[in-house]
């Protein structure tokens, strides 16, 4: 990234500031956080790129049960699955899009099938493309989020911003006021939302993806909105921070709520079966790993040589550098 082009400019209506990188520093009370980016088009590469509009489609909404909707992503990067879950007197979204267009859009998609005027928001993770989107639900709306997921908003949404902002004018319009909005509810491990006839179970199962990685189970409809926890044709997206020996609890405690459907963060919906498939390819991870740790192979080699050898089993598969992620934490975690 050139950044010459880029400027993030954060302010706070307290004493509170984070570095212009994103990456550091403290909030004050009030919890407010304004990131404004702004793209020079001009000399830059990353701007000369071509990438499809971000955008959340309208009139998409999929039924997925009594309660539960979903807005595919289309295939679309940089667009979630936007989870949404009706009950008799509260509505929940879950991932609102990128930006306050986005966040509109969802909005609107939710008159069509509510006229609940209590709302609820909240994210798989605090990447911008999964919690930007809520600047189009101010207050009454309340804001759901686990404790860790805040805390690397704070650390690593500014980050992110700019690597957003740098791929079009578009992107850098969308992020052009992300704000950091602080928890109307705040929980640390689990918390259960009750809409009115309709539960929803949040538990925080990080470090997987992300260390604040939330997923969403709607009891009575046995629909599991998983976020990048559980993918679809896909290796899980692990990242540095991520542990090989959390993301198997995870899939162990998804798998005992036996749900029927799941909608990854991005990618096509599909079957509880998920699980047992992202698990199987996760222990395969793990246990190579472990083998060419006893040989006593260097973490980089283990690394390149499970990618390859995961990318030649599954090679239509999307997100093949995830896997040295998840290689090197199996190493890390191994005996």
């Amino acid at each position: 990234m050139d950044h010459t082009t880029i400027r993030t400019q954060v302010t706070s209506s307290t004493s509170g500031t984070l570095g212009t990188s994103g990456t550091s520093g403290t909030l004050g009370t009030s919890g407010t956080l304004v990131i404004l980016a702004a793209v020079v088009l001009a000399g830059t590469a990353a701007a000369q790129q071509t990438f499809p509009p971000p955008f959340v489609r309208e009139d998409a909404l999929v039924k997925l049960g009594d309660h539960s909707w979903v807005i595919p992503d289309g295939g679309t990067p940089r667009v979630p699955n936007v989870g949404i879950v009706v009950g008799n007197r509260a509505t929940l979204v879950i991932d609102p899009g990128l930006g306050r267009r986005n966040g509109e859009v969802v909005r609107r998609e939710i008159g069509r099938i509510s006229t609940n005027t209590e709302l609820y928001v909240a994210s798989t993770h605090y990447h911008v493309e999964h919690t930007s989107g809520i600047v189009a639900f101010p207050p009454p709306a309340q804001y759901v989020n686990a404790r860790v997921q805040d805390e690397e908003f704070v650390e690593g949404a500014g980050a992110q911003a700019e690597a957003f902002a740098a791929r079009s004018a578009l992107d850098a319009e969308l992020l052009s006021g992300l704000v950091r909005r602080q928890a109307d509810v705040s929980f640390d491990r689990e918390h259960l939302l009750d809409l009115g006839g309709v539960r929803v179970r949040l538990v925080m199962v990080g470090p997987t993806h992300t260390r604040g990685d939330t997923v969403f189970f709607v009891e009575d409809d046995q629909v599991l909105f998983a976020g990048d926890v559980v993918m679809n044709t896909s290796f899980v997206a692990a990242m540095a921070v991520s542990s090989v020996k959390a993301w198997l609890a995870a899939f162990d405690l998804l798998e005992a709520w036996k749900p029927r459907t799941i909608v990854p963060a991005h990618g096509q919906v599909g079957t509880g079966e998920l699980i047992g498939t992202n698990r199987a390819v996760m222990l395969a991870i793990q246990g190579r790993a472990r083998d060419l740790k006893a040989q006593g192979r260097p973490a980089d080699d283990v690394a390149e040589i499970v990618q390859r050898e995961m990318q030649a089993a599954h090679p239509k598969w999307a997100r093949v550098n995830g896997v040295a992620f998840a290689a090197r934490s199996a190493y890390a975690e191994a005996p």
